[in-house]
């Protein structure tokens, strides 16, 4: 589809026998992190179209291929708890209101507002900038940006985010 991810890690290998009816095959699968907004789907040579879908929303799939990405999402969801894999999906600056819609978005469930800036602003892992985004009818939002540095600092001790 003519990416290149901005997170990428192999995943699994899927090789169960009769996963493809045709003959035996084995998959080395990867999982990739992509921000859609920054990138221009192009089909490739072994495809018509290139199209994005939600994770919610997806198209039927061939063979085992549910169960793949069954295994990327669960491995991601598990992932954010102890390294900041979505922050390479956000700009550079952003507003609050968009960690927490790309948090909830991964988890897959409303997650508590209050709560989460409270925790994520506890660990010191975003600086705020004099920048504000206007969302909405409400006021002008604060901007921000990752810490990466102090990210760094609790890898080193052995960081754990869970939400609840």
């Amino acid at each position: 589809a003519g990416i290149k991810p901005d997170f990428l890690e192999q995943l699994y290998t899927f090789g169960n026998v009769g996963r493809d009816p045709r003959n035996r095959v084995v998959s080395v699968t990867y999982l990739g992190l992509v921000n859609p907004s920054y990138h221009e789907l192009a089909a490739d040579s072994d495809a018509d179209d290139a199209q994005w879908f939600g994770i919610n929303s997806l198209p039927e799939l061939a063979f085992d291929h549910q169960t793949i990405i069954d295994t990327a999402l669960k491995r991601l969801r598990t992932k954010i708890q102890y390294q900041p894999v979505g922050f390479n999906l956000l700009n550079e600056e952003f507003a609050f209101s968009e960690l927490e819609n790309l948090y909830k978005t991964i988890v897959g469930q409303e997650i508590d507002r209050r709560n989460f800036r409270k925790k994520i602003m506890s660990y010191g892992l975003l600086n705020e900038t004099d920048n504000f985004k206007k969302e909405g009818s409400g006021r002008p939002g604060k901007m921000f940006t990752f810490n990466q540095k102090k990210y760094k600092e609790l890898e080193e001790q052995g960081f754990y985010f869970e939400l609840k």
